[in-house]
């Protein structure tokens, strides 16, 4: 069966995953993370697409982000692979792919899902066993959230500058959501529906987003579709 095309619409939030081909490391030091975030910050940039989170992980990354238009992120996201992928061939002396294809993401429901998104990447660490806090790692844009840095990649989202009137009202009310963690059946649809690249909403939001696109948004129902029976007024 072929591939669907990605989901890519203007004005919403995606969930970006990024993998290392066979799940290989994508990184061999500190300069290499801060290379993939410079060219990031400038390709996001450059395709007007706004970085509202992000995780570096050993062998792969999540990106929380909203383009502008129809083509900026998969542009950003295709500049950026093919410059890093040069860089790390040619810091380590290696050549062939470094990515596990073509990145995967999907459209998520923005009052619903967003903040919980957001939460997901900050704690990938955590749940990989790598930091006992999300606080304690340094490749995410956690910090940036709670107040400990200043991260020039990140436009915080609406939703955000809502969680508190002032910016310490805001990084505490952050703080105590990445505490609280998410449920398993959020967490379990966050992943499941960036890998598969169907919408993550109720129906109301599919339905209205599936006006904006012909590309099919949910996974079809196995079998058959059900066959209406005639009436007398048909």
């Amino acid at each position: 069966m072929a591939r669907l095309p990605r989901l890519t619409l203007p004005a919403h939030p995606h969930h970006v995953i990024q993998r290392g081909n066979n799940r290989q490391p994508i990184f061999a030091s500190a300069a290499d993370h801060d290379t993939l975030l410079s060219l990031i910050a400038e390709n996001a940039l450059k395709f007007k697409v706004a970085l509202h989170a992000y995780v570096l992980m050993g062998n792969h990354f999540h990106l929380l982000a909203t383009p502008d238009t129809a083509d900026g992120l998969p542009q950003m996201m295709q500049a950026v692979g093919r410059r890093y992928v040069r860089y790390f061939n040619d810091k380590q002396q290696r050549s062939g792919t470094l990515w596990e294809g073509r990145y995967r993401s999907t459209l998520i429901q923005t009052e619903r899902y967003l903040l919980a998104c957001m939460a997901y990447i900050d704690l990938n660490p955590v749940r990989a066993g790598m930091v006992a806090e999300a606080t304690d790692y340094p490749w995410s844009s956690h910090n940036h959230y709670v107040g400990k840095r200043h991260d020039k990649l990140i436009t915080p989202h609406a939703l955000v500058w809502g969680m508190g009137n002032t910016p310490f009202a805001r990084e505490v009310a952050y703080a105590e959501l990445v505490h609280r963690g998410l449920a398993a059946d959020q967490q379990q649809a966050l992943t499941a529906s960036a890998l598969s690249g169907w919408a993550l909403g109720d129906g109301e939001f599919v339905a209205n987003l599936q006006k904006q696109t012909d590309r099919r948004l949910i996974k079809a129902q196995a079998g058959r579709p059900v066959r209406k029976e005639k009436t007398v007024s048909d």
